[in-house]
């Protein structure tokens, strides 16, 4: 009997490290051989230790010229015949609609597993340039979703319905699966720290998209009114993104004294243990962004936006705030009203521990993820 192949797709080692691996680790564990089709960061020989098969491809996160987006086009095709999977796991934009274009020109078709990890830019905003990116990008996700035997797996249900409606899935061709999930057993919960400055953390990439200007803006006005209160910025800028926020803006915010720069952080369970209040203030097109289900789990209470994704990641008043998007002036009263309040912190973030118990535990994702295999190979053998 020939092994069960899953191929997963992705843009950089690094993301599948962090978002993707519990799953392929399971995977394996369940007697998959488990491939993975992504540009090499400097991760490869972490993953081939964990004994999964790893093709280098130079997905291009900012796109690029097209001759070279054809030329990907044509390596993932060739290392799909080479690997002949089962299933195709694609994950995020760029490689759900390679693989999906890609998959109609093989001869002997995979299933098709394609998650939806928020739709980025195209969908949330209103500029000229947008609208018409999102007539292309709605075009080829309905080529990539012609695929008879796919899944699309969604982490909010504001990209179910925009997705749904642009392709025509069926009830039958998707599943809701709140985030990443995180390991329960890593962030565990503690109490915030009980003496210091009440530290309020900012963790995610460096993109204006992601709020970085608002929560910059919402600090001056905090500091301005309270003393004894610490803002800091965990990221470095992404400088193969055109919205990427530059050094030489953090720099001057640092000299300002409005922000502590942490940059890349390796150890964000330390990160927001050490913290009180965790806030990711996005616009940006997200799923249910993984840095919020961590704090919720470390039992940190959340301030972030009525935004989709952002939201699905609290119970409003109960585990933390929602403010309005692009709203600086919201934020510093978020952040306010939580300094003024320990007890609602502590209570919040409680709740929010409970929270992440009952809807983000990676354990439960591995699960579902496994679930999800199993039908679409049954599907297989019955053909």
């Amino acid at each position: 009997m020939n092994c069960k192949k899953i191929a997963f797709v992705v843009n950089v080692d690094w993301f599948f490290i962090s978002h993707r691996l519990p799953i392929a680790l399971a995977a394996i564990k369940s007697g998959y051989e488990v491939h993975l089709i992504c540009k090499d960061t400097g991760k490869l020989d972490t993953l081939i230790d964990y004994g999964i098969n790893v093709h280098d491809i130079n997905f291009s996160r900012s796109g690029g010229a097209l001759i070279n987006e054809i030329k990907s086009l044509f390596i993932l095709r060739k290392l799909f015949k080479d690997i002949t999977p089962d299933i195709v796991h694609a994950v995020t934009i760029q490689p759900v609609l390679y693989s999906g274009l890609v998959l109609h020109s093989l001869r002997v078709k995979p299933s098709f597993v394609a998650a939806i990890s928020g739709l980025g830019y195209v969908f949330s905003a209103n500029s000229f340039r947008a609208k018409l990116t999102k007539y292309f990008v709605s075009f080829f996700y309905k080529l990539a979703f012609l695929h008879k035997r796919k899944v699309a797996i969604f982490q909010n249900t504001n990209d179910e319905n925009i997705l749904s409606l642009v392709t025509n899935l069926s009830y039958h061709e998707k599943v809701l699966i709140k985030g990443s999930g995180a390991d329960l057993d890593t962030y565990l919960y503690c109490k915030e720290p009980e003496t210091g400055p009440i530290k309020i953390v900012m963790a995610c990439r460096l993109l204006k998209e992601k709020g970085v200007y608002e929560f910059i803006e919402a600090a001056k006005v905090v500091l301005q009114n309270v003393d004894n209160v610490e803002f800091l910025l965990a990221g470095t800028p992404d400088l193969a993104n055109p919205n990427s926020v530059s050094q030489t803006e953090l720099n001057a915010w640092s000299d300002e004294g409005v922000v502590t720069l942490l940059g890349h952080c390796d150890d964000i369970p330390k990160c927001f243990r050490e913290s009180h209040i965790i806030t990711m203030p996005s616009y940006y097109g997200e799923g249910v962004p993984k840095v919020l289900i961590e704090a919720a789990a470390c039992g940190r209470p959340i301030v972030t936006t009525d935004n989709p994704g952002c939201r699905d990641s609290v119970i409003p008043d109960i585990t933390g705030k929602l403010v309005p998007i692009k709203n600086a002036k919201s934020l510093a009263e978020a952040f306010l009203e939580l300094i003024s309040e320990p007890a609602m912190r502590l209570s919040m973030g409680e709740k929010a521990r409970l929270y992440a118990e009952e809807e983000f535990d990676v354990k439960y994702v591995v699960e579902k993820h496994l679930n999800l295999y199993s039908q679409q190979m049954q599907v297989i053998s019955s053909i």
